[in-house]
């Protein structure tokens, strides 16, 4: 039984889109460094899941049904892979996660945003007791500054989290 799970939150077209304004850059970079920490986690026997985030009742960003929605091109999904679609911040509101992580102790998070849906992912794992490692140079944010002090105040306010580069997880 797998004991560990990777959770990508939220790596989707929506953000790499100029005309969005939710555009965080090119992510190219960012996605070739996802998929090594994925195919890290499959040689571990991780269980990998991505989180998609749909808003309810939107006709632009992250639309259901919408080309905006899919996953990053190039990112490296299987179809053995779990695939929860949340419609909140959160992606234990109102989903089948807990289901999925029945059985798991330990979670590693990648994804974007690191100050809202990210965050929200470490914070609803931290009070469901798991341990939480977050590859944080795996996370984005808008700027450096809003990711920065985001991870400084996880960091502060939940010191049992692990927060590596993943250079240093993988080694």
């Amino acid at each position: 039984m797998m004991k560990k799970a990777l959770l990508v939150v939220d790596w989707e077209k929506e953000w790499t889109n100029p005309k969005s304004e939710y555009f965080v850059g090119d992510l190219v970079r960012a996605t070739k460094k996802l998929n090594r920490l994925i195919e890290f986690c499959r040689t571990k026997n991780y269980k990998i899941i991505f989180i998609r985030h749909i808003e309810k009742d939107s006709k632009d960003a992250f639309a259901k049904n919408s080309e905006c929605i899919q996953f990053i091109k190039d990112t490296n999904i299987e179809t053995s892979d779990v695939v929860i679609t949340k419609y909140k911040i959160s992606p234990f509101f109102k989903t089948n996660l807990d289901i999925e992580l029945k059985g798991i102790k330990e979670i590693v998070v990648a994804g974007i945003l690191t100050n809202l849906c990210v965050r929200s992912t470490i914070q609803d794992a931290y009070d469901r007791d798991f341990k939480i490692t977050v590859i944080q140079d795996c996370c984005i944010s808008f700027d450096k500054n809003v990711h920065q002090f985001t991870i400084r105040d996880l960091k502060a306010t939940r010191e049992e989290i692990n927060f590596l580069n993943l250079n240093k997880f993988i080694q």
